[in-house]
């Protein structure tokens, strides 16, 4: 349309457009398998941050999932949704920082080849799941969650890339707990992103007392 701003026409055509619902299944299912392709590759490789990565697959899998079972629900529901997620998000940060420093502690030391391929493997998956959800990027908090998993997810490949590149050159399991920390660090701040901007779509609709409630 030419009548309307861009970026307010994607999130309102967005919201019931099919498109979109067949966008999330394609990417839930690029997701639940590369899950396996990458556990598979990180037991393989030994290596922290590619079951760093595959575990974030498998959440992506899960928020794919929600965001497919609130699409016909109301735009509370679905913010809620998205703090949800984003919790997901938080947690899945935090486990991977303590594997991170696990595999810091122990000196491990991973195949980078098995490592590297895996890895560009996972970065071409992610890309096009990444462009297929660039257009819903500035859409509600729950597409907002979806695109800012994806965009995580291609930089948490190039970082993995990297950490194979570090062990081949070094021949020693920092770069790989370094790579983990890193995404970590992604996991955890996408998802306080993601939670404040739900909590700023939910607030509207919660009824005053309870605002004040929650502000306390």
């Amino acid at each position: 349309m030419t009548n309307c701003c861009e970026h307010a026409c994607e999130a309102t055509a967005s919201a019931g457009d099919p498109r979109w619902r067949r966008v999330l299944w394609a990417a839930l299912a690029i997701n639940a398998v590369m899950f396996a392709v990458e556990i598979g590759g990180s037991v393989l490789a030994n290596s922290s941050a590619l079951l760093a990565d595959a575990v974030d697959f498998l959440g992506d899998a899960f928020n794919y999932g929600i965001s497919l079972a609130v699409l016909a629900l109301s735009p509370l529901a679905r913010s809620r949704a998205a703090a949800v997620k984003g919790a997901t998000m938080t947690t899945y940060g935090l486990f991977v920082a303590a594997h991170a420093t696990w595999a810091w502690s122990q000196a491990v030391v991973p195949a980078p080849s098995t490592m590297g391929a895996i890895a560009v493997l996972a970065l071409l998956a992610n890309a096009s799941v990444a462009l297929l959800l660039y257009r819903y990027r500035n859409g509600d908090a729950n597409m907002r969650s979806v695109w800012i998993c994806s965009r995580n997810d291609v930089l948490g490949n190039l970082a993995v890339i990297a950490a194979a590149i570090g062990v081949f050159g070094t021949a020693q399991g920092w770069p790989d707990a370094v790579v983990a920390a890193i995404l970590a660090a992604l996991a955890m701040s996408g998802g306080i992103a993601v939670m404040r901007h739900a909590w700023d779509e939910m607030r509207p609709a919660m009824p005053a007392a309870q605002v004040r409630i929650s502000r306390t």
